[in-house]
């Protein structure tokens, strides 16, 4: 398992002017990997990826490295809708050091599944040394990476996984089906974890893990070990949090109960704003019941 069981798709905070807080950024990441985190994911969607500039992101990078060091892996987001930007910014990335990159499907110019292909793998030969992790979510980008197209994909040597968010169990199995046993499939929601860790995943990309990454890793384990019944019932008893995370728009629930814990996350980036009252209500009240405040 190149990069763990538990990655973290972790937050960008903020000061209150706006400017990104690296201060914060870098004692978070550091929690994270003292609290289950295998591999933190720097600047994907829950990182607010969209409005954040190339500048700020490969500072992140820096600061996360710095503070994870020994302890966890660093996956950084640079993926792009734009073919020579991702090679730009992964290229980047791959110059600190890092331990991957996490390429998502190019968004809003819709490619056919042949332009999909050719995309991952200029990255991939742009740069060889740093292992790609393929991100499917099209319920953000309006176009649906099929099995098939990971498949020849996952015969490029440098593309070794794929965090699948299609939500979709018959398209995980496939994919699974499909490609080398050591190839990485990962789940992209918190809640198909453990139904996608029975067709085939080695974990889950995560945004719950900000609160609850060691009950994550004890879930995964718990299944690896043939300890169903354990896992089922941990996996139950997060289900709540799994589904008030994503009440709204992510990542302004995880913001909003990392605050309530007493980080100094600050606010989101405009389009995203703050938690309605009543849904912030609703998520105070399912991290009471976990025991995850105070």
């Amino acid at each position: 398992m190149t990069f763990g069981r538990v990655l973290t798709a972790m937050i960008t905070p903020f000061h209150p002017d706006g400017a990104v807080n690296y201060g914060v950024a870098e004692q978070l990441a550091a929690h994270l990997a003292d609290q289950g985190t295998d591999t933190v994911v720097v600047c994907g969607t829950t990182g607010e990826s969209p409005t954040l500039t190339w500048a700020e992101e490969e500072e992140l990078f820096k600061v996360v490295q710095r503070a994870v060091a020994g302890r966890a892996k660093v996956m950084a987001g640079t993926g792009s809708n734009s073919t020579q930007e991702a090679i730009e910014a992964t290229r980047a990335a791959a110059k600190l050091g890092l331990e991957g990159s996490l390429q998502v499907v190019p968004y809003y110019n819709k490619p056919p599944q042949e332009g999909l292909y050719q995309h991952f793998q200029a990255i991939a030969r742009a740069c060889p040394d740093l292992p790609l992790m393929l991100y499917n979510v099209p319920g953000r980008t309006s176009c649906n990476l099929l099995p098939e197209t990971v498949a020849r994909l996952a015969e490029i040597p440098n593309i070794v996984a794929i965090k699948e968010a299609s939500g979709n169990l018959d398209q995980a199995s496939t994919v699974r089906r499909l490609t080398p046993s050591d190839f990485g499939l990962y789940s992209g929601d918190d809640s198909l974890t453990l139904p996608m860790l029975a067709v085939g995943a080695s974990g889950v990309v995560s945004v719950a893990s900000h609160l609850v990454g060691d009950r994550l890793q004890s879930m995964i384990q718990a299944f690896e070990q043939g300890k169903t019944t354990t896992a089922t019932q941990l996996h139950l008893d997060l289900l709540p949090l799994f589904q008030v995370l994503f009440v709204t728009a992510n990542p302004i629930p995880v913001k909003t109960a990392l605050t309530l814990q007493g980080w100094d996350v600050g606010n989101l980036r405009l389009p995203l704003v703050a938690m309605p009252d009543d849904l912030r209500q609703q998520l105070q009240q399912v991290m009471e019941n976990l025991g995850l405040l105070g």
